[in-house]
């Protein structure tokens, strides 16, 4: 079997990753669950690792350091990998990326995201753990700006998960290791290069954080992804990230141009068909950023709960929704649930 072969039977699998690891059988995540996937010897999968490596990133990896990269088969499939050494040994993580982009009503989210898409300034989140289909939901909202939109789109990424077919948009997707050495200098360069939307695929500290607030202040559109599990953990996470002299200034500007925070979870159904986004949806009302000026991020899960006429959508109620439509199982609700005793009620009470 060749390995663009292995790849594909991966995918009929309905596959979101594959885990080759020398010295260890190699697995598949299919709907959430690991499942052993074929034997392979372990000549053949140092083999494999390495042949999707470029000379250069070879050389990288016998100097101790991870590779992330993202590549292409014939047929055009996309994969993301990171290639790593474990107990002495190669080990590689696939993730199998879907070759087209979906569209928000086929990833079956909430109708006030394409409000979002329409924003020209401020700060849209998308958050969750690892494999919730963060980038996914991002790239549906580009490629809607990129159909709908004459307007300059920069993506900072890493790697690259899906490429823009151009539309009505200008887009330029930067690649870290590749195009730019990290996301902060990527959008310190961002800013001079006449942007409407700026995409960050991670906002993983202060330098990179700030730089992205500095942007939708001073007028463009900015998205970025945070692993967060909701809404109010969110905003924490951004101010905590900060010097504490400047959480204040930072509190007070995220508050002036937050849009919206989308966090979102991947829930096994309950008829073993796949999975179903959680959704929870926080919209920068008048009220919700008072809270956030005010500190009072204790608060906000209250204020969204009663903005459901807005778009508003807590992770409970979410839950709520796909266990009343037999998506989910009881069980499966009162999981995921960040408040488990509400949760009960709200099932038990049938809202």
């Amino acid at each position: 079997m060749t390995f663009e072969e292995f790849i594909m039977q991966a995918r009929e699998m309905n596959a979101s990753d594959i885990h080759l690891t020398v010295g260890a059988p190699t697995v598949v995540r299919v709907n959430g669950e690991l499942r052993k996937y074929t034997e392979l010897s372990d000549q053949v999968v140092n083999r494999t690792i390495l042949s999707i490596l470029s000379a250069e990133q070879e050389k990288m990896l016998t100097e101790g350091k991870d590779i992330d990269f993202s590549f292409e088969l014939k047929n055009g499939a996309r994969q993301r990998v990171n290639v790593f050494r474990q107990s002495g040994k190669l080990a590689a993580c696939i993730r199998l990326l879907n070759a087209e982009i979906p569209t928000l009503e086929e990833l079956k989210m909430p109708p006030v995201l394409l409000d979002f898409a329409k924003k020209r300034r401020g700060l849209v989140l998308v958050t969750g753990p690892t494999g919730a289909g963060k980038s996914t939901t991002l790239a549906a909202l580009v490629e809607y700006i990129n159909k709908t939109r004459a307007c300059h789109v920069i993506t900072i990424e890493d790697p690259i998960e899906y490429r823009y077919k151009q539309e009505k948009a200008t887009i330029h997707q930067r690649e870290l290791g590749r195009d730019v050495p990290s996301f902060h200098e990527a959008l310190r360069s961002a800013l001079r290069e006449d942007p409407d939307v700026i995409l960050i695929g991670e906002m993983r500290d202060y330098e990179t954080i700030s730089l992205a607030m500095t942007a939708a202040e001073t007028g463009h559109l900015v998205f970025g992804t945070l692993h967060t599990s909701s809404a109010a953990q969110t905003i924490d996470r951004i101010i905590d990230a900060c010097p504490i002299h400047s959480q204040d200034q930072v509190r007070s500007q995220l508050a002036n141009m937050i849009q919206a925070i989308i966090a979102q979870s991947l829930i096994p159904r309950s008829d073993g068909k796949g999975r179903v986004a959680a959704v929870e949806v926080m919209i920068g009302t008048d009220a919700i950023k008072n809270l956030i000026r005010s500190s009072k991020i204790n608060m906000m899960e209250t204020t969204m709960a009663s903005g459901s006429q807005m778009g508003m959508c807590t992770l409970n109620d979410s839950l709520a929704k796909l266990y009343k439509t037999g998506q989910i199982s009881y069980e499966t609700a009162l999981e995921y649930s960040t408040d488990r005793n509400e949760m009960e009620k709200k099932l038990l009470s049938g809202i």
